[in-house]
C-alpha cells in the first residue's frame, strides 16, 4: 500500500499507531518537538485498553509492554480525610498471568520508541498545514522543513498545534480543579507508617473540605529492577487552595509538596504523613480540562487521535486507553484497501463517539467527589 501517513506528536497514541501502520508496510513518519521524558507516574490500563495496545504493537515491544507492566489486583477501598472507611471493592483474580493492570507512564513511552529510531523525528515542531491538489496535506515545521502525506494525525495531546491551526477556538475547558500529582516511593511510605490495609491496594479519599485524594500502588512485576511507588493525586477546585494561578504553577515541586502538608494538615496522622514522602522532581500541577461535546472533525486528510480529540479529567484513568483505542481503529483504517475518504470518516465518527463516552464519564466521577465549573 502506497499511503504515507505523518503523524504529529510521539505521545502514547501517536508511537501505537506508527508501530501498527509499520507492521502493515504503511509509510509512516512521527514528528515530535522534543524529547522530554515522561512523568513517573502511574498509568491504569482497562481491558479495551489493553487489546488495542496488543492489537497495535509488534512481538518484541508487546513481550516489553506486559514485562514492564504491573499486574496486581487488590481492587480498592474509599476513607474519609479521618480515615474512616466508606466502602470496598475487591478485584477477582482471572488467572491470566499476562494481564496489564497498570504501567509506568515513561518506561512505557520508552518501551513504545523501541524499534521507531527512524520513524520518529525529534526537534520536529508543527506549524500549519495546507492541503494538496492531490487530496493529500503538507505539515511545514518551524525549523523551516516540511513533509508531505495522504493523511495528517494530530496526536500532539491537549494543547494540540494541529486542532489549532484546524479548528480555532475548540480548546478543552478548564474544569477549575487543580491536581497535585506526585509519585511516592512505596518503600518509604510504609516504612514510615503508611497503615497495612492501604499498601497494596487503590486508596480513594472525599475530604469534608472538597478534596479529592487518590494513592494508587504501581508495583512491577517480578524481575525487574524499578522501584514499586505509588502515584498520589491531590485534586480540589482552585478556590480552595488559596493561592491563584500565577503563583500556583509556578511553584517548584518541594513548594507543591508544602502544600499538600499544609492543605492536610487536620487529616488523619497516618494519612497526612504519606505526602512528607513525595518526591519533588515528580512532583507538578495540572489543571483539569475536558473536550466539549462537538461534531467531527469533518471531511478531509486531517484526523485527531487522543487528547487532541477527546481531553478527559484523571478520573477514571480512561485517557491513554482511548488513545491506543483510536490508534488501533484509525490503523485498521489506513491498512485496508477502499476509498480513503470513507474510511476516515468512519473512523471521525467512531472518535467522536468514543471520546464523547469517555469524557462524559470522567466528568461524571469527577463530579461525584469535587466542585466543577462546568457540567457536560
Amino acid at each position: 500500500m502506497s499511503r504515507r501517513v505523518l503523524v504529529v506528536g510521539a505521545g502514547i497514541g501517536g508511537l501505537c499507531l506508527a508501530h501498527g501502520l509499520r507492521q502493515a508496510g504503511v509509510d509512516v513518519v512521527v514528528h515530535e518537538r522534543d524529547e522530554t521524558p515522561a512523568p513517573r507516574h502511574r498509568l491504569r490500563i482497562t481491558p479495551d485498553g489493553e487489546r488495542a495496545f496488543r492489537e497495535c504493537l509488534p512481538p518484541a515491544v508487546r513481550e516489553g509492554f506486559v514485562a514492564t507492566s504491573m499486574r496486581y489486583t487488590k481492587g480498592m477501598a474509599a476513607y474519609d480525610e479521618h480515615l474512616v472507611q466508606q466502602w470496598e471493592h475487591h478485584d477477582e483474580d482471572d488467572g491470566n498471568l499476562d494481564r496489564v493492570d497498570a504501567v509506568d507512564h515513561r518506561t512505557l513511552r520508552e518501551v513504545l520508541r523501541t524499534g521507531l529510531g527512524d520513524v520518529v523525528r525529534f526537534g520536529s515542531s508543527f506549524s500549519h498545514h495546507e492541503l494538496t491538489v492531490e487530496g493529500g496535506v503538507r505539515a511545514y515545521f518551524r525549523d523551516g522543513t516540511s513533509d508531505a502525506g495522504d493523511v495528517l494525525v494530530a496526536a500532539d495531546g491537549t494543547d494540540s498545534a494541529v486542532r489549532a491551526a484546524w479548528r480555532p477556538g475548540d480548546e478543552p475547558r478548564d474544569l477549575g480543579v487543580r491536581a497535585i500529582v506526585s509519585r511516592i516511593p512505596m518503600a518509604k511510605a510504609i516504612k514510615g507508617g503508611l497503615p497495612e490495609f492501604m499498601h497494596d491496594r487503590f486508596t480513594s479519599v472525599v475530604s469534608s473540605g472538597g478534596v479529592s485524594f487518590g494513592l494508587l500502588p504501581m508495583v512491577f512485576r517480578p524481575g525487574t529492577d524499578a522501584e514499586d511507588y505509588y502515584t498520589a493525586v491531590f485534586n480540589t477546585h482552585r478556590s480552595h487552595l488559596g493561592i491563584t494561578d500565577d503563583v500556583l504553577f509556578g511553584l517548584s515541586g518541594a513548594a507543591l509538596r508544602e502544600v499538600l502538608l499544609n492543605r492536610t494538615a487536620d487529616w488523619h496522622p497516618d494519612l497526612h504523613g504519606v505526602f512528607a514522602h513525595a518526591e519533588p522532581a515528580e512532583t507538578h500541577v495540572l489543571a483539569l480540562r475536558a473536550t466539549a461535546p462537538g461534531p467531527a472533525w469533518g471531511q478531509g486528510p486531517v484526523v485527531p487521535l487522543g487528547d487532541a480529540a477527546h481531553t478527559m479529567p484523571l478520573s477514571g484513568g480512561a485517557g491513554a486507553n482511548v488513545a491506543a483505542q483510536d490508534a488501533a481503529a484509525l490503523c485498521r483504517v489506513l491498512t485496508m484497501p477502499g476509498s480513503l475518504a470513507e474510511g476516515l470518516a468512519g473512523y471521525q465518527a467512531d472518535v467522536t463517539r468514543r471520546g464523547t463516552a469517555a469524557v462524559a464519564e470522567s466528568v461524571r466521577m469527577a463530579q461525584a467527589s469535587m466542585r466543577l465549573d462546568w457540567e457536560y
